[in-house]
């Protein structure tokens, strides 16, 4: 099973969206951005690590949500979602084909990548909750 970090990284009450490039897998779906942890990193120190080298940006890890699990036809993936918040640098796609910011009650009109489904449900379901985070 594949474990990957993601971040629902908040700005003054805005959710960053990316969307995958066509040379990735899951052309042109839409998900929160991270990846993998190197051998021995944390959960929190690889969502950063990640958002840094992918996104040019430097957030900070509030909350750690369960994970989400799901059969791809090829692979098997665990999903680590962290709710971050933006604390500087300027978004540059390294990665992503496109970045958006959203809110909450935005992101059903996007074509997800299937792990990130349950995620954006919960976004939706706390979607009050994400406002006071960005200060």
């Amino acid at each position: 099973m594949l474990i990957v970090t993601c971040a629902i990284i908040i700005d003054r009450g805005k959710i960053l969206i990316c969307q995958r490039g066509e040379g990735m897998s899951l052309p042109f779906k839409w998900e929160f951005p991270g990846g993998k942890a190197e051998p021995g990193e944390s959960g929190p120190a690889a969502i950063v690590r990640e958002i840094r080298e992918e996104l040019q940006l430097d957030i900070e890890v509030l909350e750690r949500w369960a994970p989400v699990e799901h059969a791809y036809p090829t692979f098997r993936i665990r999903l680590i979602p962290f709710v971050t918040r933006l604390k500087g640098g300027v978004l540059t796609l390294e990665e992503h084909l496109d970045a958006r910011w959203v809110s909450a009650d935005e992101l059903h009109r996007y074509d997800w990548a299937p792990a990130d489904v349950p995620i954006v449900r919960q976004i939706e379901a706390r979607a009050g909750n994400f406002d006071g985070l960005s200060q």
